[in-house]
């Protein structure tokens, strides 16, 4: 078993995902310190953490150099996949990472790129499992309407509804590299599936998407559907996902569940299963420290999500947080 840990980093305070990381760390009383990054120097998640650093985007040819630095500077012990773009680096050098003490909770880049890249998904798992058709070439489009997105895409950008042969004319000519997928017009889901470290799926909390924007869910109501539950996990045994991941699927129009998209990260709705009664930052420590999980108790909740203001004076110090305007009369600006 590892020594107890004390100080854990959180890529992406600016992002859903790393916020809601931070939350869960917090509503489970970690004891440790927590280290937050990102690339903008106003991310909300650097006021929620105890420490913070402004670091280059993970594409960048420093990034590694300066993630070191800062893991070294503050004994960092554990590296959270709360970021789309940082997971890339933490997996292409997980070797380099781990001899700085570090454990970066990521999956293979084989892994990574199955799931990031659709076509790629699609050629992947659609011989084991129930996926909407899906090609690259738009002359193999045969009935409407179909769902245009880019191959490589995150949250809803540049995600359209195509509905006849003119109408994929115009974006097969305006848009390049991008997937036509059949459409799906029943519920959608997202299900928050944790694995341990080799990949074996531990648990899996479902919900349904009562309602978006950009990509990210902002109200949903927990629901453990038997069917979505065994699905995602044979999912994520088939592909061997390490840590936390989340998977997206839709009713088509017969009401079978087919597989949209697979992130193998902590996603922007994670806060929905912690606060269901699964604490996944929190069962990623454990796992490092060696300590087995037990099946938490779920409760079928619905969550609705707002903004919430964090105030900062000339110094960039934090005065106040949105949740003291209903405590107190006084705006203290």
């Amino acid at each position: 078993m590892r020594r107890k840990i004390s100080t854990v980093l959180i890529p992406g305070a600016s992002a859903p995902a790393g916020i809601n990381t931070i939350k869960s760390l917090r509503l489970a009383e970690f004891r440790g310190k927590i280290l937050s990054t990102d690339s903008n120097n106003l991310s909300a998640g650097f006021f929620l953490s105890d420490f913070y650093e402004v670091i280059p985007e993970a594409e960048a040819d420093d990034y590694i150099e300066v993630l070191l630095n800062i893991i070294d500077k503050y004994s960092v012990e554990v590296l959270m996949p709360s970021s789309g773009y940082d997971i890339f680096p933490f997996s292409e050098h997980k070797s380099k990472l781990k001899k700085h003490g570090v454990y970066p909770v990521v999956s293979d880049r084989k892994i990574l790129e199955i799931c990031r890249d659709k076509i790629y998904t699609f050629n992947h798992l659609s011989k084991n499992f129930e996926l909407p058709f899906t090609t690259l070439n738009p002359e193999e489009i045969t009935s409407f309407p179909v769902i245009a997105k880019p191959r490589y895409g995150k949250g809803s950008r540049d995600v359209l509804q195509v509905n006849d042969k003119s109408e994929l004319q115009f974006v097969s000519s305006r848009y390049s590299n991008m997937i036509y997928q059949d459409y799906l017009p029943g519920d959608e889901y997202t299900i928050d599936i944790m694995s341990d470290f080799d990949g074996n799926p531990i648990i899996a909390v479902p919900r349904i998407r009562l309602q978006t924007k950009s990509g990210i869910s902002t109200k949903g109501k927990i629901v453990m559907e038997p069917q979505l539950i065994e699905e995602s996990m044979k999912i994520v045994r088939k592909l061997r996902i390490i840590g936390p991941s989340c998977i997206q699927m839709k009713k088509d129009k017969h009401g079978n569940f087919r597989l949209v998209e697979i992130n193998p990260r902590l996603g922007g709705g994670t806060i929905f299963t912690t606060l269901a009664g699964a604490n996944f930052p929190k069962m990623i420590i454990d796992l490092v420290e060696g300590k087995s999980i037990t099946q938490p108790k779920i409760s079928e909740i619905t969550v609705l999500r707002y903004f919430e203001e964090i105030v900062l004076d000339e110094r960039n110090k934090i005065n106040y947080v949105g949740k003291d305007l209903v405590t107190s009369n006084t705006c203290r600006v």
